[in-house]
């Protein structure tokens, strides 16, 4: 468990930011200027806050009231910054083992290390070059992981390639990380815990699906970044037309592609922007996904765009329609309506494992 309570005027910026992060990944959403890298390099001890406390599992790195302030080398911190930060002259094998060697077997495995241990960074790509980052600061045996835009400077190829490593890493390495991103695509796929920052302030966390799916939480988060995620269940394959039958507490999903093994988990990120609402249910369309779902909540929004809560079984979706269509089709918080969701609006970027 991670506690953050930290204030730091830095010139016209305030950062005012309160958080608890859980084990898992908790992901620091906002955009830029937001107080992001700000709080991470707090944890780091690369910024002394003005007051306030953080805490890791039973060890305090900073309390202000109490005069504790431990150096960066005694945190047992691991930092991921976005570019890898290599040592150019050192194989991958010394750059992994410079900070120290635990578990080394195991995180060459995970990251997929084991054939790049003879090479340098010159010969790697800036996925390969995040690989080595991240398994030189799991080495140090860290109490704590950060990582600051790791994926920001890569391509989406090159994204595609890392984000499974990521994502196992979250799932067999139990000590909490802070994932500062501002895209919701990663975001959504890897985080099990968001905080969204606003003026160096926490606007809104939560658990990754609470939030991204709350109406209100639209303005902050931004109209093409809102959805919802929900956790499902691969429990069919149709391979000849190139479709994969997701289950979930909602009813069923056909997605594009092969997406896994039966009984697989697969999360999905639903854009609010993708998701078709009909009052009745929809006959003759080419649309596959249609969903039974109750309105929970109506946001209405400075322009034309009104963010609708919906309930599908027991998960959170969100759609976005204009006002007018909100008018005339008289929707109210408590009915019964339909959730169209085209197989082709959820991108590979927005799968996850």
């Amino acid at each position: 468990m991670l506690q953050i309570d930290v204030q730091k005027q830095l010139g016209d910026f305030a950062l005012n930011a309160n958080i608890t992060a859980p084990a898992g990944v908790t992901a620091i959403f906002g955009q830029s200027g937001s107080g992001k890298t700000s709080i991470v390099n707090a944890m780091a001890g690369l910024m002394t806050p003005d007051a306030g406390r953080i805490v890791v599992g039973d060890t305090v790195l900073f309390d202000k009231a109490q005069r504790t302030n431990l150096a960066p080398h005694k945190r047992r911190v691991g930092y991921v910054f976005q570019d890898a930060r290599l040592f150019p002259h050192m194989n991958v094998q010394r750059n992994l083992t410079y900070g120290g060697d635990h578990d080394a077997d195991r995180l060459i495995e995970l990251l997929g290390l084991g054939d790049l241990l003879n090479r340098h960074p010159a010969g790697l790509s800036g996925g390969e070059k995040q690989r080595v980052a991240l398994g030189r600061a799991l080495m140090c045996n860290p109490q704590i992981l950060l990582m600051d835009e790791p994926l920001a400077a890569l391509d989406a190829r090159r994204k595609a390639e890392i984000l499974p490593y990521i994502e196992r890493l979250r799932d067999e390495v139990k000590i909490p990380i802070l994932y500062v991103s501002h895209d919701v695509s990663e975001v959504a796929r890897l985080a099990n815990t968001i905080v969204v920052l606003e003026a160096g302030q926490v606007a809104i966390a939560g658990p990754i699906g609470d939030v991204l799916s709350q109406p209100d939480a639209v303005p902050l988060v931004g109209v093409r970044a809102a959805g919802a995620v929900i956790e499902t269940r691969i429990a069919g394959r149709l391979l000849h037309d190139g479709l994969t039958e997701l289950s979930f507490s909602g009813g069923r999903l056909m997605m594009p592609g092969n997406l896994g093994r039966l009984g697989q988990t697969v999360r999905l990120r639903i854009p609010a922007q993708d998701v078709i609402l009909a009052r009745d249910r929809p006959k003759g369309i080419s649309a596959l996904n249609i969903l039974p779902v109750r309105i929970t909540g109506i946001e209405q929004g400075r322009g034309p765009g009104v963010a609708v809560g919906l309930l599908a079984g027991k998960d959170k979706l969100l759609a976005r329609v204009t006002r007018r269509s909100l008018q005339r089709m008289e929707l109210a918080v408590g009915q019964d309506i339909y959730a169209i969701i085209k197989a082709t609006a959820v991108g590979p970027e927005d799968v996850g494992g």
